[in-house]
């Protein structure tokens, strides 16, 4: 073994301590102060109020009817709060690799879903870095045939194998919101990018993310990611700031939002600040583009915004988009609804018979290309529509 895969096992062994002796009593280390809403907190027993870790509430971007995955649910506060909040027709998934959270999530698990009305809530052994295969059917097989050669080695991965294709754990285009509390940095870094692949693997097309976790404001040097301890306390394994929006624009996720930021560091560690961050992106880029005679209005302040696929929206001015960027644009539940005023064709060309658009030119879209080039209606205010002093 070398000095690397040395490390990284000390890593992995350091978090899965840290977090069993946090779920057996309170490690203040662990987390940064969050404010969440009080009533959702209510009905949670003290023991998972007690031994929850995080840095935000990335809850608060659940909403009603919503099939949730937490990624790292420790003691499953986050989702018993995300169980209120979607409902009866909702459903919430854990993920954690850490036997004595999983214990302290499912202790609860039968009380707290009759008290939320039914809602659904399952809590799975996993990897946060490979959602299809599940930690806990894995273990059962093991249980039946335990690995002593080389033979029973190559069994089991032909079973792990089967099991990621047959039955994932996490289905493709399954999820509607990921959410995860601070778990993310405490991942490898050689499997992060492993990682947010998964992440966009099993949202559906228009779901997203939201994501609070914590981030330096410089590259964290060698020395203190050798650190297991500070590995494991969310500090040596921090993404930058800039490098945790990147991997998102990378994985394909859009509309890329820091919606809470921390002014105040949570830690300083040799001059490096550490705060906690939340972000929210979405998926849905992804798909052919067609002609419909659309336009987009970018309302301001500023003078022009781009995009995250090159589209330049000029303020005030008709940008001619295609129809999938039209409806990412106009979408009430995106980032860009209150930025944009969508404007239609007078005819609309049904998708059957739209051409291929040209995603990859700024054009203004002439407003005869909406209205039609023999649209000529003359319409005139009615007087009677006018005030006393003569103001229409």
């Amino acid at each position: 073994m070398d000095k690397s895969e040395s490390m990284n096992l000390s890593v992995e062994q350091a978090v899965r301590e840290r977090y069993s002796k946090g779920a057996a009593q309170r490690e203040a280390a662990l987390c940064c102060p969050v404010e969440y809403d009080k009533k959702l907190l209510e009905p949670l027993p003290a023991e998972i109020l007690e031994r929850d870790y995080g840095c935000g509430d990335p809850s608060s971007y659940v909403r009603k009817g919503d099939v949730v995955l937490d990624l790292g649910s420790g003691g499953g506060k986050i989702c018993y709060i995300a169980a209120q909040l979607v409902g009866p027709h909702g459903s919430v998934i854990g993920i954690d690799m850490n036997d004595d959270m999983l214990a302290l999530a499912r202790k609860y698990q039968p009380e707290l879903q009759k008290k939320f009305g039914g809602v659904k809530v399952a809590f799975h052994k996993g990897k946060i870095q490979d959602l299809a295969l599940d930690l806990g059917k894995v273990e059962e097989y093991l249980g039946r045939n335990p690995v002593t050669t080389t033979a029973d080695l190559q069994m089991l991965e032909e079973y792990t194998q089967a099991l990621r294709s047959a039955e994932p754990m996490i289905a493709d285009n399954s999820v509607d919101v990921i959410v995860s509390n601070c778990v993310l940095n405490l991942v490898r870094e050689e499997d992060r990018r492993q990682m947010f692949r998964e992440m966009f693997r099993v949202l559906k097309k228009g779901g997203r993310v939201a994501i609070s976790d914590i981030v330096s404001d410089e590259e964290v040097p060698a020395s203190l990611k050798k650190d297991p301890e500070l590995w494991s306390g969310c500090i040596s394994g921090a993404f930058t700031e800039t490098g945790f929006l990147q991997a998102f624009e990378e994985a394909g996720f859009y509309g890329v939002n820091i919606v809470k930021r921390d002014e105040k560091p949570w830690q300083t560690v040799e001059g490096i600040e550490f705060r906690s961050v939340t972000i929210v992106a979405f998926k849905g880029k992804q798909g052919e583009c067609l002609e419909r005679n659309q336009a987009v209005i970018y309302r301001g302040p500023w003078r022009s915004v781009t995009d995250d696929d090159g589209h330049t929206l000029y303020r005030g001015e008709r940008m001619a988009v295609c129809d999938k960027t039209y409806n990412i644009y106009t979408n009430d539940h995106g980032p860009y609804s209150l930025q944009v005023i969508g404007v239609l064709p007078l005819n609309e060309i049904p998708l059957n018979k739209a051409e291929n658009f040209n995603c990859n030119t700024n054009a203004k879209r002439h407003p005869r290309e909406t209205k039609g080039l023999d649209y000529n209606k003359t319409e005139l205010s009615d007087p009677a529509s006018c005030g006393p002093d003569g103001c229409c």
